[in-house]
């Protein structure tokens, strides 16, 4: 919240088979971006996850923009696959589909402790 207004979002779910904390989404308003918000907002995160005893924090995203994988690197995320191939949701991956949406999809984690 800034000045009463929403301006950022993140949500994040608890996973018990490996007992990671999966980041699911995170959003700025595009006219408070470059302020900091995204990096508090995935602190907030990573203090979440230490406080609840989880062992790693990880996310998938499919973000084309350098700014956002910089963000996770930043946060101490480290890139552990990518795929070239992915598919959203409800796509049938016709070949026109698969000729004008190739996606990449990068994988990350924070390791916090071991297991």
């Amino acid at each position: 919240m800034l000045d009463g207004r929403v301006v950022g979002i993140v949500a994040a779910q608890g996973r018990e088979d490996d007992n990671s904390v999966e980041l699911r989404r995170m959003s700025v308003d595009s006219r408070y971006r470059g302020k900091g918000i995204a990096k508090a907002l995935g602190r907030r995160v990573l203090e979440f996850a230490v406080r609840n005893n989880y062992a790693a924090v990880v996310l998938g995203t499919t973000a084309v923009k350098l700014a956002a994988h910089k963000l996770y690197e930043s946060l101490g995320f480290r890139r552990t696959g990518q795929s070239e191939d992915y598919r959203l949701p409800g796509m049938s991956r016709t070949p026109l589909e698969r000729l004008f949406f190739q996606i990449r999809h990068s994988r990350y984690r924070l390791q916090l402790r071991e297991e």
